[in-house]
């Protein structure tokens, strides 16, 4: 497996990785099928990405094939942008085998050299492996958000999680 920083060649692979990870997940944000996401969208992300240094998408791919990432989003005015809000994904079958950790410390080294200083996110409450990977991260839970998401037509909790570098 390598974890490595994605390129404009990954456009089409990330498309397809976030389509599989919103399918086979109840704690992504968008449902199965909910959002199209495509080659050229995903290439306009990684172009925009790679314009500042405050943002990156760092990607776990075994056998040419991609299997999880993880997305830094930094803040876009001068008062937030020693933040990044994260996003990350794996696919179901290679859960559980350490990726998500190998992809979080990529994740802080890359913080780290970029002068990131805060790094947070929001999960759903009932994501145990998730919760439990990111608090293997370093992260904290900071707070609830109460009845954030509807999700199989029940509101859902998340917690927001940050971790200060």
């Amino acid at each position: 497996m390598i974890i490595r920083h994605i390129t404009p060649a990954d456009a089409q692979s990330l498309a397809n990785l976030i389509t599989q990870v919103e399918n086979e997940s109840d704690y992504m944000l968008f449902e199965p099928g909910e959002r199209q996401t495509s080659a050229e969208a995903q290439l306009k992300r990684i172009e925009a990405i790679q314009k500042v240094d405050h943002s990156a998408i760092i990607i776990a791919e075994q056998n040419n094939r991609l299997i999880g990432f993880v997305m830094a989003v930094g803040g876009a005015a001068k008062r937030n942008r020693h933040s990044a809000y994260l996003v990350a994904g794996i696919i179901r079958e290679h859960r559980g085998r350490g990726i998500g950790t190998k992809l979080f410390e990529e994740l802080d080294r890359w913080a780290r050299e970029h002068h990131i200083h805060r790094l947070e996110l929001t999960t759903v409450i009932h994501n145990q492996a998730g919760v439990a990977l990111y608090k293997k991260a370093g992260f904290q839970i900071e707070g609830t958000k109460k009845h954030s998401l509807m999700i199989n037509g029940e509101f859902v909790d998340e917690y927001y999680m940050g971790k200060l570098l």
